[in-house]
C-alpha cells in the first residue's frame, strides 16, 4: 500500500528541451558555416584581400556560436535524468542561447569598430573578389536559414500527460546566428555593388555600422529571453495575484507564503503554505490549481509543492472567506 502511494506522488522533473531535430540541422549548418570561413580565409590569403579574410574570421565566431548550441543540446540530453540537478538539466539550453546572445553582441561590436575605422582610414576594396565571396556566403546563409527556419519556433513537448508548446532559445540563437551572417551579407553586396558601379566607397563601412546595431538588437532581445531563466525569475504578478485569489477563494484558505520561480523554458516551480481552519490533503489544493497548468497557451506550473497547516485563530480567516 505504500508502495503505490509513494508511486502516486512521485513524478517527474525532467525540464528540459529535447529537439533531436533542431540538434542535427544545427550541426548540419555548422558543418557549412565552417567549411564557408574555411574557403573565405583561404581564398583572402590567396587574393591578399582583406575584405574576404574578416568575413572569415567573422563566419569563425559563428562557429564557435554553433558548437555551444551543440554542446548545450547534448550536455541537456545526456543529463536529462542527472539527479545532480534539482530540477533538471532544462536550464543548460538555455544557458547556451545566452551564451550565444552574447557572443552576437561581440560579433556586433567588432562589426562596429571595423566599420568605424573604415570610416576614418578608408581601405582599398577589390570589389570582384569581396562580391564574388559575399553572394557565396549569402547563398550559404540562406541554406542554414532553410534548415533552421522550421525549428526554432516552439515546438510540442510531452510532459505530465499534456502536449505543450515550449521555446528553444538554444536553436532561437543559431537562428539568429545564421540571419546575422545573412544581413551581413546583404548589406555588404549593396555596399560593393554601389561601391563598384558608382564610386560609393563610404557606403561599405555604412553598412556595417547599420548591420552592427541591427544584430545588438537582436541578441538584446535574445539576452532579454533567457536571462530571466536563468536567474530563476518569478512569474507575472498578475498571474501569481490570480493563484493566490484562486485559493483564498476556496473555504477559508489564506496563502501565508507563496514562491513561483522558472525553472526551465516554459516551467515554473511553486511552493505554497496555506493555513485553513478546515485543512484537506495537499492534492486537493494542488487539484484547485489544474486550470493553472496552462496560461496564454504556455505550461506553467510543473511542479507543484503544498505545505497544508490548521489555524486555530479567527484571524487566520481568509478577507474573501464565506464562512
Amino acid at each position: 500500500m505504500h508502495a503505490e502511494l509513494l508511486k502516486h506522488l512521485q513524478h517527474n522533473h525532467d525540464f528540459a528541451t529535447i529537439n533531436r531535430k533542431g540538434e542535427r540541422r544545427t550541426r548540419q549548418v555548422l558543418v557549412l558555416t565552417f567549411l564557408t570561413m574555411g574557403v573565405e580565409i583561404a581564398a583572402g590569403i590567396a587574393f591578399g584581400s582583406m575584405a574576404l579574410l574578416a568575413d572569415g574570421w567573422h563566419m569563425a565566431t559563428h562557429v564557435a556560436a554553433f558548437m555551444i548550441t551543440l554542446f548545450a543540446y547534448r550536455y541537456s540530453r545526456i543529463h536529462s535524468a542527472d539527479q545532480t540537478f534539482a530540477f533538471s538539466s532544462g536550464k543548460v539550453g538555455v544557458l547556451g542561447g545566452f551564451a550565444s546572445s552574447v557572443a552576437l553582441g561581440v560579433v556586433a561590436l567588432m562589426m562596429l569598430v571595423e566599420s568605424g575605422e573604415r570610416l576614418l582610414k578608408p581601405a582599398i576594396i577589390h570589389f570582384d573578389e569581396a562580391i564574388m565571396v559575399a553572394s557565396f556566403g549569402l547563398f550559404i546563409n540562406i541554406v542554414c536559414a532553410l534548415l533552421l527556419k522550421d525549428h526554432h519556433h516552439d515546438h510540442s513537448h510531452s510532459h505530465h500527460g499534456h502536449t505543450h508548446h515550449e521555446h528553444d532559445h538554444n536553436l532561437k540563437a543559431a537562428y539568429a546566428h545564421v540571419l546575422a551572417d545573412a544581413l551581413t551579407s546583404i548589406l555588404a553586396l549593396i555596399a560593393l555593388s554601389a561601391g563598384k558601379y558608382y564610386g560609393w566607397t563610404m557606403l561599405d563601412p555604412a553598412m556595417g555600422i547599420i548591420g552592427a546595431f541591427v544584430i545588438t538588437r537582436w541578441s538584446y532581445v535574445l539576452m532579454r529571453e533567457t536571462s530571466p531563466v536563468l536567474i530563476d525569475e518569478s512569474i507575472a504578478l498578475q498571474y501569481k495575484k490570480a493563484i493566490t485569489e484562486h485559493i483564498e477563494s476556496d473555504a477559508d484558505n489564506r496563502i501565508s507564503d507563496l514562491h513561483i520561480w522558472r525553472v526551465g523554458p516554459g516551467h515554473f516551480a511553486v511552493i505554497i503554505s496555506l493555513v485553513s481552519h478546515t485543512p484537506k490533503a495537499p492534492s486537493y489544493y494542488k487539484d484547485l490549481l489544474k486550470n493553472f497548468h496552462t496560461f496564454d497557451g504556455v505550461n506553467k506550473l510543473s511542479h507543484i509543492t503544498v505545505e497544508v497547516n490548521r489555524c486555530t485563530d479567527s484571524g487566520c480567516v481568509a478577507p474573501n472567506s464565506n464562512s
